[in-house]
């Protein structure tokens, strides 16, 4: 079978109004790859950088996969919180990138949004904590029904991948 090897890094993460900020991640892929390797989804630590500055997590990733076609190339899901100092998290953003599909190093600029919610969240979201989340992940990365939310931008999560590909020529994976 053909073989994706993604070997990097979650960076970090600017333009977020929030402090105190760590990112959940997870891969998704398509019903005909397979991970030998790795583990699809992780966490890293809360950073809180200073005014304006990156929030800085430096998170390895290192997937290997092995695939039988290029439907449902990996993606990477990303939702990024904030933890305040009573140790209560909320959601500053969700977002998705594919990962690049040619060999060689990359780096990513990953936007976020979230969902706004009514009038009345926003204003609890403000005083109280908390605020919307989606009930459906992923909703993330599939436009179907994210068309209707009302959403607010969030800031940018940094990558930087490494891919190798193997044996796609010999098992006739043409990308």
């Amino acid at each position: 079978m053909a073989e994706v090897h993604v070997i990097g890094q979650i960076m970090g993460a600017t333009g977020f109004s929030e402090s105190s900020l760590f990112c959940k991640w997870g891969v998704h892929t398509g019903a005909a790859w397979k991970l030998l390797s790795g583990i699809r989804e992780g966490q890293t630590q809360v950073d809180t950088p200073q005014v304006g500055d990156m929030a800085y997590w430096s998170h390895p990733i290192d997937l290997h996969f092995a695939t039988k076609g290029l439907q449902g190339w990996p993606r990477l899901h990303l939702q990024v919180w904030s933890q305040d100092s009573f140790g209560r998290c909320q959601l500053a953003g969700y977002g998705f990138c594919h990962v690049p599909s040619s060999p060689g190093t990359h780096r990513l600029d990953c936007p976020t949004w979230r969902p706004l919610g009514s009038w009345r969240e926003q204003l609890a979201r403000a005083f109280v904590g908390g605020g919307p989340q989606l009930l459906h992940g992923d909703a993330i990365y599939s436009g179907a029904d994210r068309y209707r939310l009302h959403t607010a931008a969030g800031g940018s999560v940094h990558l930087e991948l490494g891919l190798l590909l193997r044996h796609f020529d010999r098992y006739g994976v043409e990308c």
